[in-house]
């Protein structure tokens, strides 16, 4: 990913932060048989390795995880994205050298990937995934709550995969490169839309 000095992130816990609120991703890999891609919720365990380890876990039904990989994997997550049109510049009045863009973030985490089958594993990878979506619930839905032989069954319908995150490209392009009054106009037209993607992306943007 190309990462203006703009736009780049480089504290890991902001990248950390993005990835568990982005939640999910998109897990690419290259095979001999072409690329190939699938979505699917990942949670970053900080604590393990230099950059974090990514989890997650594909239907065992999906051709992706016995096609071997020539290369690292590659996890895309893609967070809240806004049009912005040059009409909210300032700047557009006073010279008209203006033109739209579209504000974005995005990590890109990079790593070695291993599918297994172990079933210790695999429901601890579920469960993880499961208390980290239903933390902010009232009443949270536990993996525990279901009887031990229905999961047991359903674990042998998943393979879990783990990714090592040995490079992570992160970019945060909020209008970061504008004047203050150019992200103000900004702010404002993106706080008004009616598209609840494009309020997210205006609380994004800084003021100073």
């Amino acid at each position: 990913m190309y990462v203006p000095p703009a736009f780049r992130e480089e504290h890991l816990t902001s990248i950390h932060r993005w990835m568990r609120e982005i939640r999910l991703a998109h897990l690419v890999t290259t095979t001999a048989e072409g690329i190939i891609a699938t979505p699917l919720p990942m949670f970053v365990k900080e604590s393990e390795g230099d950059k974090g380890t990514l989890y997650g876990h594909v239907a065992r039904a999906n051709p992706q995880w016995k096609m071997a990989p020539t290369c690292d994997a590659m996890a895309i997550f893609a967070g809240p994205d806004a049009y912005v049109t040059p009409s909210w510049y300032p700047t557009k009045q006073e010279t008209g050298k203006v033109v739209p863009t579209w504000n974005y973030i995005a990590v890109h985490a990079y790593g070695p990937i291993e599918f297994f089958e172990d079933a210790d594993r695999l429901l601890d990878v579920v469960t993880r995934l499961t208390d980290l979506h239903e933390e902010t619930r009232a009443e949270r839905w536990l993996v525990t709550d279901a009887p031990a032989d229905f999961i047991k069954a359903q674990l042998r319908g998943i393979v879990g995969l783990r990714i090592p995150i040995t490079r992570l490209d992160a970019k945060r392009k909020m209008s970061q490169n504008r004047n203050a009054a150019d992200r103000a106009g900004v702010i404002k037209g993106l706080s008004e839309s009616d598209r609840l993607s494009d309020r997210i992306a205006a609380a994004l943007i800084p003021q100073e």
